[in-house]
């Protein structure tokens, strides 16, 4: 424990003193080197991701669980850090290079998918992030190589037989499982709101006048008439343009309430009418279908995508190991090395 306070406490989470101009490097990696304020800005995307909200370096230090959080997470930025760092760095020895129209493109598409098309609001949205052009080139480019690499030296080198699908299909057959489900069609008489004094309620007369015309309407389907036809006809609920009907509908997402009501229908099965917020609403059964396992001919491709990412990580540790160990890494912080290689030490072995 004194060792990770010790760490906490060299990584200086605290704004730079003011006329601090020399940046503090935490470590050296093949000559390339990671500062504080890189581990920082990662430490603080990490926690924002996690918590959903802003953070900077003055949170960090005055907020407690941050802190203790903190502790948590920043071994394993400070292992990710030097790995991309080395990836990168192979992938600008192999000679790739992000060109001038693949970062447009790139571009073109974000600001499209982000609303960014207006010049004015996209500069203002790298502002709000605290980026320049150039950074947020400097990134795509990053990821491009990152990505680059992890294809070339693992993706493109994985083939998944038939014979692994089926083993990976015995071995979990639960994650292969087709929920329950049901799906019902609904008609729903809606009771007027009345206001009065300024505020909205409903009126006892018109309750009762709304569960008269449902119970007229249920009679009416037992009678024989088509439920479909008299949801468009009566029916108050949006459904009404296709029948009433509505689902189907994962049964793990299903109100204890409503699955205990369908315990006790088969398929065909009418309610009575049922309250609800808005009035009175009246279900039939269309199809209720139980859990039930599927075949692997049918989860073929599924199968083959969850065999490649477990095969592609394994991989990928193996690979991340390799030239982990043969990259000059020099600390400038022995805190800091003794968490980064209490981390290496007990992450998965590459198999």
């Amino acid at each position: 424990m004194r060792l990770i306070f010790a760490a906490l406490a060299a990584l200086a989470l605290v704004m730079p003193i003011q006329g601090e101009i020399l940046e503090q490097v935490l470590v050296k990696v093949n000559g390339d080197i990671i500062t504080k304020t890189e581990l920082e800005n990662r430490q603080i995307d990490a926690l924002r991701q996690r918590m959903g909200q802003q953070i900077d370096p003055a949170t960090l230090q005055n907020d407690a669980e941050l802190k203790k959080l903190l502790l948590e997470i920043t071994p394993g930025l400070l292992v990710n850090a030097i790995d991309e760092l080395i990836v990168v760095q192979l992938g600008r020895e192999k000679g790739y290079r992000l060109q001038d129209e693949q970062f447009q493109g790139w571009l073109k598409d974000m600001r499209k998918q982000n609303n960014l098309e207006d010049e004015e609001r996209f500069r203002a949205a790298l502002q709000q992030e605290g980026m320049t052009i150039d950074d947020l080139r400097r990134q795509v480019e990053r990821n491009f190589l990152l990505s680059r690499v992890q294809q070339d030296e693992v993706g493109s080198k994985l083939t998944i037989t038939e014979e692994e699908g089926r083993q990976y299909y015995l071995a979990h057959k639960d994650e292969f499982v087709e929920p329950a489900s049901v799906t019902l069609r609904e008609i729903m008489i809606e009771v007027p709101t009345a206001t009065q004094a300024g505020e909205a309620g409903v009126n006892v007369a018109a309750m009762d006048a709304a569960e008269k015309e449902a119970k007229a309407v249920r009679a009416r389907i037992l009678a024989g008439e088509d439920f479909g036809k008299v949801a468009a006809e009566v029916s108050d609920a949006a459904s009404k343009a296709n029948g009433g009907l509505i689902g189907p509908f994962n049964m793990n997402d299903v109100s204890d309430s409503l699955k205990k009501l369908l315990a006790t229908m088969k398929p065909g099965d009418v309610t009575e009418p049922l309250r609800a917020a808005k009035g009175f609403q009246i279900l039939k059964l269309e199809t209720l279908k139980e859990s039930s396992a599927q075949s692997f001919d049918s989860v073929r491709d599924l199968v083959a995508d969850k065999v490649y990412e477990a095969r592609q990580q394994s991989e990928m540790r193996k690979f991340l190991a390799r030239i982990r160990s043969q990259a000059l890494i020099e600390w400038k912080n022995q805190d800091l090395k003794k968490l980064y290689e209490q981390h290496v030490a007990s992450a998965p072995a590459g198999n």
